[in-house]
């Protein structure tokens, strides 16, 4: 249960760390930290319920371009999960890039940090 909280705590200020490194672009919009929480909930059920299926779908786009279409991927599940959380604001697929890496990124160094504990 613990390590649940973290990963939404993580989830959610890796939203928040995309939205003021890239400010200056505007590519990302967060209303507040309520909101930031709720999207990593969404984001969180989106990754387990659309992103294996898609996944699954482009999975000769992903061979031929050696894995690197699963940024693609993650790009497309993370501006979906935008569009269901009102005070979330993605402009294009350049904002939805730089989040899904940011929260890939962030997301990545806490599983590491915890799988230690």
């Amino acid at each position: 249960m613990t390590n649940l909280l973290i990963r939404l705590a993580v989830g959610a200020g890796a939203v928040l760390l995309a939205q003021w490194a890239f400010r200056q672009w505007d590519l990302i919009s967060v209303d507040s930290w309520v909101t930031a929480v709720i999207f990593a909930v969404v984001l969180g059920l989106c990754n387990a319920l659309f992103r294996p299926v898609l996944l699954l779908i482009t999975c000769p786009f992903n061979l031929l371009t050696l894995g690197l279409f699963t940024f693609v991927v993650n790009a497309l599940v993370f501006w979906l999960a935008a569009q269901f959380v009102p005070g979330i604001a993605v402009s294009g697929f350049a904002g939805a890039f730089v989040g899904s890496l940011t929260v890939t990124i962030c997301t990545a160094i806490a599983d590491s940090l915890l799988e230690r504990r």
